[in-house]
């Protein structure tokens, strides 16, 4: 650990939080001179202040620990590059349009990789009014469920929370050309390329 990177960076973070010294040692039951010493490179937080630290930063404690924050690339906007996250403990759905680490439930989640949708997650699409209506022929019980569905397209995403013991059966708006996504909660993410045009 860089005493000096870690000390610019709590600086920066105390800062960006308007926080003074006194403020943030204050929080944490420590004196303030502990807080400059820290910011000048002349020592590093204990292992036990840095939990505390760094929810009071807003930092994850490995950012913390590196000394600095690198900023993703920016999307261009194309939610087409959507990356979707499943916890399995809680059935929590998150989603990202870039790198990022996002964590549940004490977990650290992986992106899901998408597979062809097939057999039980085959998708029938058909058009009803002015919505499209989706079915699949997939067992929908507490252990064995479709978690969410997704509609993707270039500049927005629908995406609809599914429960246990309701139908395998959902409406999304009458959107062309984007990807529909189903999550299984036994065999992951499921993909159709290319919805329908009507």
């Amino acid at each position: 650990m860089d005493c000096l990177k870690v000390g610019k960076l709590i600086h920066q973070l105390r800062k960006e939080k308007g926080m003074t010294q006194k403020q943030l040692a204050d929080q944490m039951n420590i004196s303030d001179k502990t807080i400059s010493k820290w910011e000048r490179g002349s020592g590093c937080p204990d292992v036990s202040l840095l939990g505390e630290l760094s929810a009071i930063l807003g930092v994850d404690i490995d950012k913390l620990l590196d000394g600095e924050l690198n900023p993703n690339e920016q999307d261009r906007g194309n939610m087409k590059s959507i990356k979707f996250y499943g916890c399995h403990t809680c059935g929590n759905v998150m989603t990202s349009t870039g790198q990022g680490s996002l964590s549940c439930c004490g977990r650290v989640l992986e992106p899901l990789k998408a597979q062809s949708a097939a057999g039980e997650h085959e998708m029938k699409v058909e058009r009803i009014d002015h919505e499209f209506y989706v079915t699949l022929k997939h067992e929908m019980s507490k252990k064995h469920y479709l978690s969410f569905a997704a509609l993707v397209t270039y500049d927005r995403v629908h995406l609809i929370k599914l429960y246990p013991e309701q139908n395998a059966e959902f409406r999304l708006p009458l959107l062309n050309r984007g990807a529909l996504y189903v999550y299984c909660t036994q065999h992951g993410l499921f993909k159709l390329d290319r919805i329908p045009s009507y």
